[in-house]
């Protein structure tokens, strides 16, 4: 744990720099700004996932530079530039992502995210998404998740056909097939499906209610995954991976649900593969 802050106040200063992140993301949004190809800036651009903006980048950076200022030792993952790329097994780390969703971003869509979390040994202790573009901040600590100051909780809906579920990380353009026979059940096993374009915007749906679970296939990022799962599980909800066992940052597919459908979500993500 960084000398200057503590455990006692780890919420509060996650939610701070989300902040930060957050206005900084907001003020270049539907303003001109630059788009690159993460795999190869001369390539035209096929694949959401490879989208970055100078965006993405000036707000990772207000985001590190006050953390800095006040916790100089933790180290730092983060989806853009020269920041780790994987979560350390042991100690403390930083865990961030600057506009999840840039594809939504870059298209003037207000579903996207700024996200922030610590980890300890590869278990989120605090985390806050922030919806800059719909006014939404989420905080999550042990012992509960809040909306807005105000305590959120997954919800008790039992039965598929009432259930409001979404699909995320979609594999690459062009292999896509068990995924879209996933997609297609989701369709005729629960009530509503839904697709956001940002797995930390779909998550957090799930903390707050809006949604009764999600599934996503492969292995996910960790800046696009451990914020949400921690809202998740202190709302009282369930995330584990494909075989139904605890996820962690490194669990090959993600299942989060409010506990009551996950069987039902991981007969879908069976299929999905």
């Amino acid at each position: 744990m960084s000398r200057d802050v503590s455990i006692e106040t780890m919420g509060e200063f996650v939610e701070s720099v989300a902040r930060i992140g957050g206005r900084e993301a907001l003020s270049r949004f539907r303003e001109e700004i630059d788009v690159e190809n993460k795999a190869d800036a001369t390539e035209k651009i096929v694949d959401s996932k490879d989208i970055v903006t100078t965006a993405d980048k000036e707000t990772q950076r207000s985001i590190i530079e006050a953390i800095r200022e006040e916790d100089p030792d933790r180290e730092i993952v983060g989806e853009e530039e020269k920041e780790l790329k994987s979560v350390p097994e042991s100690g403390d780390a930083w865990i961030i992502d600057p506009i999840d969703g840039t594809y939504n971003y870059n298209r003037g869509d207000s579903y996207w995210m700024t996200s922030v979390a610590v980890v300890e040994d590869g278990k989120p202790i605090a985390a806050a998404n922030i919806a800059p573009a719909l006014g939404d901040i989420y905080v999550s600590e042990p012992g509960g998740t809040t909306r807005n100051g105000k305590e959120v909780t997954v919800t008790d809906h039992s039965r598929p056909e009432h259930a409001n579920v979404a699909t995320t990380v979609s594999p690459s353009f062009g292999s896509r097939e068990a995924y879209s026979e996933g997609v297609a059940d989701t369709v005729r096993r629960f009530g509503n499906t839904r697709r956001y374009g940002t797995a930390q915007f779909t998550l957090t749906k799930v903390a707050a209610g809006v949604l009764d679970g999600v599934v996503a296939p492969g292995r996910i990022d960790p800046w696009d995954s451990v914020a949400g799962v921690h809202l998740i599980e202190q709302a009282g909800g369930r995330v584990t991976d494909f075989e139904g066992n605890p996820w962690r940052y490194d669990s090959q597919g993600l299942v989060a649900s409010n506990g009551e459908i996950h069987q039902d979500l991981l007969r879908t993500a069976a299929i999905m593969g």
